[in-house]
């Protein structure tokens, strides 16, 4: 068998692999509309910019879809993206080629959100695209060696890679200037649909066996360059509770833009702050979860006259930052500076573990560094307020430990910089002592476990680099386990399980709580 003919029935096999993973997983209609649009949009992309050689961001928009969907839709939106774009510019012996490099691309873009997770920066990404143009052109100057190459020597495969590389170049540069332009708005976008539609992706049927031969098909095709093909579930399959809550915090939102205690009620600071919280730290924005035009944001801003105590501008503080806002500046306000005109001489808040804990999340939330004086002073007041136990009281040392109020100072204390020291690795230890055979964190010692307590345990042991997923009594359930056990149909969840309450305060933190980010919650 020829060159050729060996390298199209390669291409051949992987082509048929990767379509066959897709099909697999039984996407439903929303899916393959969702498929079938970013395709059209990455051969739209290589179209418009045709006049400029090798500047397109088709390979933007391909990683991208594999990087939020998953490795099976991202490889058929490069392949049919390849293939339909070729209607305009002329079929040939390369359009398999450019599919299985393109599709290699989208699998890409899966394995980068699998190995650097769903919160990657903009430079992180522009830089992820830049590599990827620079691989799929040495792919296609492959496809040149095989298909046209007299001796198939390595000298003439330097030769032609010598030649694309002005090309490739171009391709990569692209790519950093397209991906830096638009990649994090595409990605809150392909977020937002996947979360409002509860899009899933399942593992491959078969088990091994299945993941190795499509593994193998794609790592044979694409041997020249440095993608290794590897399917899995996608991030949005662990993701789904998460995307449920989304979608039950989006139906209930009023037309003023905030959030009630539950459906149908009056909106409030109390819960829209925490709502709005609850959708950045799953990686939403905040700004983007709209009705009638109006974010939590929006509602929060225009009703600033309600927030006067110092719990309600820590929260109010957290709420906005998380949403990308400054607090300097809201309606004539400097919210940061009117908490710190609350502080105590001893540097405490109130002369309370809880508020001067939040303060502390507040200011750090505002910018403030850890060496910042307030900050200080405020740590300082607050270590030596913890119990022989090493938990806290949610006023002072002395009183009962409590898991919320241990969890919102082990948080403060690691925001501070102080989440290695003998206090903090005492709060922790605590806080995984009290946990439940169910998996649950109770509010007070030996009580029933919570998914208010749960959530903020779960914050705090994040905060101080414990592993969430290896807390367990033995035979029971991880904390993040009971917390999904008390999601209801709707999306939203319950207080306890022998509780049929579900405010949205509480999913709210729940959703924090599964997104493992604690406080201060950046923006998206």
């Amino acid at each position: 068998m020829t060159w050729q003919l060996t390298s199209f029935a390669i291409l051949a096999l992987a082509l048929a692999a990767g379509f066959a993973w897709y099909e697999h997983a039984r996407p439903t209609a929303k899916v393959v509309a969702l498929v079938a649009t970013l395709a059209a949009l990455a051969a739209l992309g290589r179209i418009a910019f045709a006049p400029i050689p090798s500047v397109k961001p088709t390979t933007d928009i391909v990683l991208i879809s594999g990087y939020v969907l998953g490795g099976a839709p991202g490889f058929v939106v490069g392949a049919v993206a390849a293939l339909a774009s070729n209607v305009f510019f002329g079929q040939g012996p390369f359009t398999p080629w450019q599919m299985a490099g393109w599709g290699a691309v989208g699998v890409f873009g899966a394995l980068l959100a699998r190995g650097i997770g769903p919160n990657i920066s903009r430079w992180g990404l522009a830089t992820a695209c830049a590599i990827a143009g620079f691989a799929y052109g040495a792919f296609l100057d492959f496809h040149l060696w095989v298909l046209y190459a007299g001796e198939h020597s390595t000298s003439e495969y330097l030769v032609l890679a010598g030649r694309g590389l002005p090309f490739n170049i171009g391709h990569a540069a692209g790519n950093l200037v397209f991906c830096l332009a638009f990649g994090p708005l595409l990605v809150r976008a392909l977020r937002r649909y996947r979360d409002r539609l509860e899009v899933v992706w399942h593992p491959l049927e078969g088990g091994p066996a299945t993941t190795a031969a499509v593994l193998g098909a794609l790592v044979v095709a694409l041997a020249a360059v440095a993608f290794a093909a590897g399917p899995g579930a996608s991030d949005a399959q662990a993701a789904s509770p998460a995307a449920r809550a989304i979608g039950y915090l989006d139906s209930v939102q009023n037309a003023n833009g905030g959030f009630p205690a539950g459906g149908g009620g009056p909106s409030t600071q109390l819960y829209t702050s925490w709502a709005v919280m609850g959708i950045a730290a799953a990686g939403r924005d905040p700004d983007k979860v709209r009705d009638s035009g109006k974010s939590g944001a929006d509602y929060m801003v225009k009703n600033l006259g309600q927030i006067r105590g110092i719990a309600d501008l820590e929260r109010t503080i957290l709420a906005l930052r998380s949403a990308g806002h400054a607090v300097a500046k809201v309606k004539g306000r400097n919210l940061a500076h009117e908490l710190v005109a609350k502080r105590r001489a001893n540097g405490s808040f109130a002369g309370l573990v809880n508020q001067t804990s939040f303060a502390i999340l507040a200011l750090r939330a505002t910018g403030r560094s850890r060496n910042d004086a307030v900050i200080r002073k405020a740590v300082s007041w607050l270590a030596p307020q913890h119990n022989g136990d090493g938990g806290f009281n949610f006023a002072q040392k002395g009183g009962p430990s409590g898991i919320d109020d241990t969890a919102a100072a082990l948080q403060a204390l690691a925001a501070a910089g102080q989440g290695a020291t003998k206090t903090a690795k005492k709060a922790a230890t605590f806080l995984v002592s009290q946990q439940n055979a169910d998996g649950g964190m109770p509010l007070k010692k030996g009580g029933q476990s919570n998914a208010q307590s749960t959530s903020w345990a779960v914050q705090a042991l994040v905060a101080a680099r414990r592993n969430v997923n290896a807390i367990r009594v033995a035979g029971g359930r991880t904390p993040l386990e009971y917390l999904r056990s008390l999601q209801n149909a709707s999306g939203s969840f319950r207080y306890s399980r022998t509780s049929s309450q579900s405010p949205v305060w509480v999913t709210a933190q729940v959703l924090t709580a599964l997104a493992r980010r604690p406080f201060p919650i950046s923006a998206p």
